[in-house]
């Protein structure tokens, strides 16, 4: 099984459980030397979308999950994988039990743009549930972002 480093609305245990049931949470970490942004506004109606990249100043939190390959070409199709709005690459993660080699979704697109709040609000609740640190979830309710009427 690989090792699935989630960064995004996916880092929520209980929506993991039903895009992936078979695929049990195996702990948290940090993706060191990467940075939480945001991109491909004009592929999501709603705003931008979460991505990660390169920055040797920055990490992310990211939940850690086992995934057998019938669970992977399910998160594949929620990813829109298969459609060419992420891609997956491969990351060293850093845990408590020392770096693992994980695999994400990074956007296939530029970075720019702002995500929604609604989106906003979904990632952060998401690191809430996985347990990030409370600075980490602040950090995600306080970035700017976009509301939907305007």
């Amino acid at each position: 099984m690989a090792l699935y480093a989630a960064y995004a609305s996916n880092m929520d245990p209980e929506q993991m459980a039903l895009r992936a049931p078979h695929s049990p949470m195996r702990g948290t970490g940090w993706l060191a030397g990467w940075r939480l942004t945001f991109g491909g506004q004009d592929r999501h109606w709603e705003g931008a979308l979460a991505t990660v990249v390169e920055d040797r100043y920055e990490q992310v939190f990211v939940v850690l999950y086992d995934v057998p390959a019938w669970d992977e070409k399910e998160l594949d199709a929620w990813e829109g994988a298969a459609l060419g709005v992420y891609r997956k690459i491969r990351v060293r993660v850093q845990t408590l039990d020392g770096d693992q080699l994980c695999w994400l979704y990074v956007l296939d697109d530029y970075e720019g743009g702002l995500p929604s709040a609604r989106y906003l609000g979904i990632l952060a609740d998401a690191a809430e549930a996985a347990g990030a640190p409370d600075d980490y979830v602040k950090d995600l309710r306080t970035r700017p972002c976009a509301s939907l009427g305007d």
